[in-house]
């Protein structure tokens, strides 16, 4: 295959359980880059909290905004034992964009010092510093070139999230579907999970898991010999499932639900539904799901009838008999993959 990119690019893609990391380095196999798998900070950070809990202490939240689900859970379990949370607004943000909500939760939300009994822990998506120390040992600098995916909802006052995300999804096909465009230089401005990581990196280009596992999974040259004729690809990661319509460079239609609340069945049903193009919106958002759409454009014509699944819950897609994608070797890595192939192509436009 050819290069993935020109330069050393660090790529993270954050996910609700895990990390995986990537430091490329042109002109090595990639094979021989250094790869790891570690547990999110949001799952760091759960850990800090029912510690916290298990001790009987206070807990003061402070950093940056970073994405939820095993944090927003542990401190909500928290705050049900009677332990006191204090946040600064940044970090409250985590827990919803309405610090008032968040406050009717019963977090104190303060500008100042926390009490000196709270146990201190830092909220962000990106830890850079611990990773140097890490890496420091065996020689590895991080370089210039950084490139970070989340799944980003966006900062919805008054709204469901879920309908603001899939909103931006939908927009996003309607404009023509060109996956090359979903590395941001510059950030949509409510897109604040993705500006928090940028107040950390200031440096670094934002994707989204979706689109970024999407990408990746292109760099399985099976996968990538069906583009033209069209295909699906699924990724089925800890929290969300994302799957697309791909024909050359274009979506031309997606959905996204909930991983949880996705069976066997119901992937076999949705991808056959997308397929044939009659999955609809109001199906997926009432089972709690972010939605569907298809562009109108779009017309089944015995293509796509190749399916290609990612993700950490894939083994979900066996019974079904979809090619499970192992781009160069590794689909842990799939997400990093397409960021440091869509540094790439910014490169060369």
């Amino acid at each position: 295959m050819v290069p993935l990119c020109k330069e050393a690019v660090l790529a993270i893609d954050v996910g609700g359980g895990t990390q995986d990391i990537l430091l490329f380095e042109p002109g090595k196999p990639v094979e021989n880059c250094v790869q790891m798998v570690l547990p999110s900070q949001t799952v760091v950070v759960a850990q800090q909290v029912r510690q916290a809990t298990a001790e009987g202490k206070p807990v003061y939240l402070y950093g940056n905004l970073m994405g939820g689900g095993a944090s927003g859970s542990a401190v909500r379990a928290h705050l049900r034992a009677g332990l006191p949370v204090y946040a600064n607004p940044l970090a409250a943000k985590t827990l919803h964009d309405d610090l008032t909500r968040v406050a009717n939760l019963g977090v104190q939300v303060i500008e100042g010092n926390p009490p000196v009994e709270a146990v201190p822990v830092k909220m962000g998506d990106i830890d850079l510093g611990t990773l140097e120390a890490v890496l420091a040992p065996y020689g590895v600098r991080i370089p210039n070139c950084v490139a970070v995916a989340v799944q980003d909802h966006g900062e919805s006052p008054g709204e469901s999230n879920r309908l603001f995300r899939f909103r931006h999804w939908q927009g996003f096909v309607e404009q023509g579907g060109d996956i090359r465009r979903l590395l941001y230089g510059e950030i949509p401005p409510y897109f604040t999970r993705m500006l928090a990581v940028r107040r950390d990196v200031p440096t670094a280009f934002l994707a989204d898991t979706g689109s970024a596992a999407i990408w990746g999974a292109l760099e399985d040259p099976w996968v990538a010999r069906h583009r033209e004729q069209g295909l699906i690809i699924v990724n089925i990661g800890n929290q969300h499932t994302v799957g697309v319509l791909l024909q050359g460079w274009r979506i031309w239609g997606l959905f996204e639900h909930h991983t949880r609340l996705v069976s066997e069945e119901k992937l076999g049903e949705y991808v056959a539904r997308l397929r044939s193009g009659t999955l609809t919106h109001r199906e997926v958002y009432d089972d709690e799901g972010h939605g569907c759409f298809i562009h109108p454009g779009f017309r089944q014509s015995g293509e796509f009838n190749f399916v290609a699944v990612t993700g950490p819950q894939r083994a979900m897609a066996k019974p079904h008999g979809y090619y499970q994608a192992v781009p160069h070797g590794n689909m842990m890595l799939a997400g990093c993959y397409g960021l440091v192939a869509a540094r790439m192509h910014l490169q060369n436009q």
